[in-house]
């Protein structure tokens, strides 16, 4: 499915969100607090737009591995690096829950709207304590479901009516944007995923809530001791 919608996965998103996304990346890669030192890894990279927003921030990070399934993605994504991630972003095809790095190789992870697509979410967070080093930082970007009535409700009818009718119109894929608001309602509450991160060896974890709480940012640290 992903692979089929690659070539219009960034228009989509951009127009979907009315343009929104680009805000949230932000605001993910400034919550790593990065000093222009570190390696990061995007899993779930996509098309590489988080981890693009780790090279570009104002302490851009020295190296981003990104590591995805989809291998049209992927493609997308080599196309967009261009001059500013020449040797500074790798894209590896791989697996959330089986990440092809050693163990605490990495200073800091981030997710992009990937996480509630993993078969196994509770290992995809324990490969990534894994990966990361002790104090390692987490930044993953999620949707969510607005607590306020009234745009709870807009958003409900958003989702359900009017998303899958432009993503189909404008990816000519008849399941992948019924799929997503059919995976934002199986994905776990944010006080579930909160205490999934805790279990697999998370610290200092909280749940931020965007744009109405229809998006939520949470940051984590990699326990001393998992």
């Amino acid at each position: 499915m992903f692979d089929a919608i690659a070539h219009r996965y960034d228009f989509l998103n951009h127009v979907l969100s009315a343009g929104l996304d680009i805000r949230w990346r932000r605001r993910a890669i400034a919550s790593l607090a990065l000093t222009g030192r570190e390696r990061v890894l995007d899993l779930c990279t996509g098309t590489a737009d988080l981890a693009i927003a780790a090279l570009t921030a104002p302490q851009p990070a020295a190296r981003v591995v990104g590591v995805d399934f989809a291998g049209a993605m992927l493609a997308v994504a080599r196309t967009k690096i261009g001059p500013i991630g020449a040797g500074r972003i790798v894209l590896v095809r791989g697996d959330a829950t089986r990440i092809p790095l050693a163990d605490a190789s990495v200073d800091a992870v981030t997710i992009g709207f990937g996480i509630r697509n993993v078969d196994d979410p509770a290992l995809a967070c324990r490969e990534m304590v894994r990966v990361l080093r002790p104090g390692g930082r987490l930044a993953i970007l999620e949707f969510g479901v607005p607590r306020a009535p009234v745009f709870g409700a807009l958003y409900g009818w958003y989702l359900a009516h009017v998303l899958p009718r432009i993503g189909r119109a404008l990816s000519r894929h008849d399941a992948a944007y019924s799929y997503l608001p059919a995976s934002i309602d199986a994905f776990a509450i944010p006080d579930e995923f909160v205490k999934t991160l805790r279990q697999s060896g998370f610290g200092d974890v909280s749940a931020g809530r965007l744009t109405f709480g229809s998006v939520i940012l949470y940051t984590a640290r990699r326990l001393t001791t998992p």
